[in-house]
């Protein structure tokens, strides 16, 4: 299914059944789709990003609409609230202005394009805004659709495939300048857990009202793995331990000067037929090397889910996830041996991936 295209959405939704379920069963849908173009910020490009993150989910929203759907469950991105940053300082000043941020589900999205840092960042924001809009319209038979929206914190990883650990075990040699940064991560299988929690607390309160559970539909949530966030060097570590995965420190000054450059190198190729005639196309590694990869990862992201793990009767998910961030990786490198160290299924060369691409699919459940 190409979200990007509402027919091939609303075939895909009007796909037959076969279980013999009638048609009082409640639907939900499940969106996961997203392209990941983190590496771009210049507002130009915006369309770019907006032709899956965007249009796809109106086309999904409308898809809801058109078969009836009770529950449309989103996966947002709780990078939608963190700023971007201005790293060249003046030489009395020892840190950037937003070089620590905690975010949390009341943190402000930017209004303005420049604080977003990348255009995957306001693609996402603009997408989850649509979707909480869409809570509680009307669809056939009388009924209300109701939504939600998940932020997992930062980077999600796990089998199979990820841009962030997954790519790690892929490269085998991997180049740092993050290693002292601290940020949120979380599991696949924690993200997975949020989204049937979600879409448990609109059914309970569908049924047995608030008795049960506070009605939450039309919100976002912040999701973590349960410990403290982990500085990369811990990830790092336990990869190394684990694995013959290495790691090779840069200097954080000189790879940022690179970005910059990079970033210049691209846009000639992007705006200019004679100069994306003349110059070679970059490769995924060097592509992603742009300045709002700094602003992702050059800070530290601290994503505060506290709301999401307060009991449902209190407005959150009751979200409790198994999963440790060590924990985690520890599963992934057993899955990944178990494959035979071989790439992952969402396709891994050099930090890209089938996810990062925008070909993810999200899957429907009636």
């Amino acid at each position: 299914m190409d979200i990007s295209d509402s027919n091939s959405v609303l075939d895909a939704f009007k796909a037959p059944w076969n279980d013999g379920r009638g048609d009082d069963v409640p639907i939900t849908v499940f969106h996961s789709a997203a392209n990941i173009r983190f590496w771009e910020r210049v507002k130009a490009l915006l369309h770019l990003s907006n032709f899956v993150n965007v249009r796809g989910t109106q086309n999904i929203i409308d898809g809801c609409h058109n078969i009836g759907a009770d529950i449309l469950i989103y996966t947002s991105s709780a990078s939608i609230t963190t700023r971007s940053n201005q790293f060249w300082m003046l030489p009395w000043k020892k840190f950037p202005e937003r070089f620590i941020q905690i975010l949390d589900d009341d943190t402000p999205i930017p209004t303005e394009h420049e604080l977003f840092f990348s255009n995957y960042a306001a693609s996402k924001a603009y997408a989850e805004r649509l979707v909480r809009e869409a809570d509680k319209s009307p669809i056939p038979r009388g009924r209300l659709l109701r939504t939600g929206c998940i932020r997992p914190g930062n980077g999600i990883y796990g089998p199979g495939g990820d841009i962030l650990a997954g790519a790690y075990l892929v490269r085998k040699i991997n180049h740092t300048w993050v290693r002292n940064i601290v940020q949120s991560f979380v599991y696949v299988e924690n993200c997975a857990l949020a989204h049937l929690l979600y879409e448990q607390r609109i059914l309970e309160f569908a049924q047995y009202g608030s008795s049960a559970t506070a009605d939450i539909s039309g919100q976002a949530f912040n999701i973590t793995d349960p410990n403290p966030p982990v500085a990369f060097g811990d990830v790092y570590t336990t990869l190394t331990t684990l694995t013959e995965t290495k790691f090779i420190d840069l200097p954080p000054v000189l790879m940022l000067s690179i970005a910059y450059l990079i970033e210049k190198y691209y846009l000639a190729r992007m705006f200019s037929p004679f100069w994306s005639y003349i110059l070679p196309k970059p490769n995924s590694d060097l592509a992603f090397l742009q300045p709002s990869l700094f602003n992702l990862i050059q800070v530290h992201l601290i994503f505060d889910d506290s709301r999401a793990r307060k009991a449902p009767k209190e407005g959150g998910l009751g979200y409790d996830p198994p999963w440790t961030t060590m924990e985690g990786l520890c599963k992934l490198v057993i899955e990944w041996q178990k494959e035979g160290k071989r790439e992952e299924e969402r396709y891994v060369m050099g930090g890209q991936s089938s996810f990062a691409a925008g070909v993810e699919t999200g899957w429907v459940q009636k």
